[in-house]
């Protein structure tokens, strides 16, 4: 079983490697923009993979929708540079984890920010509450 899913973990990342290329240097269409293909999810029969890519530069709706317009296109110039039994059929999906990813780390950088305003005095702070000063 672990031969199976190793199997699996290799042709998802030779597809994501192949499909990062062809994406670049076939796809013309300028509603695509600059995709970075994230990561590719095989069926266990091989007969489906899910592409999570992101898109910089172009509207990620029409960029998605584009590509899976193009998926059989994308699909037949796989099976020219892959050698599989079959070629799975392509479904691209928006991957927002690194759009989230910015998000959080803006509202870290909003809180470090926040924090910094608010830090208390060393002086005051050698002080400790409930010491009777003589």
């Amino acid at each position: 079983m672990a031969n199976v899913s190793n199997r699996m973990g290799r042709i998802a990342d030779q597809l994501r490697q192949e499909l990062a290329v062809l994406i670049r240097e076939e796809m013309r269409d300028p509603r695509i923009g600059m995709v970075s293909v994230t990561d590719v999810t095989v069926s266990k029969d091989l007969a489906n993979a899910n592409v999570y890519v992101t898109v910089l530069g172009a509207e990620a709706k029409p960029a998605i929708e584009t590509l899976n317009q193009a998926g059989g296109f994308l699909r037949s110039l796989l099976a020219k540079n892959i050698n599989l039994r079959t070629t799975p059929k392509l479904r691209f999906i928006y991957d927002k984890s690194i759009e989230q990813g910015r998000h959080l780390s803006a509202l870290i950088d909003e809180a470090l920010a926040q924090d910094a305003l608010h830090e208390p005095n060393d002086e005051s702070d050698a002080e400790t509450p409930g010491q009777d000063q003589h």
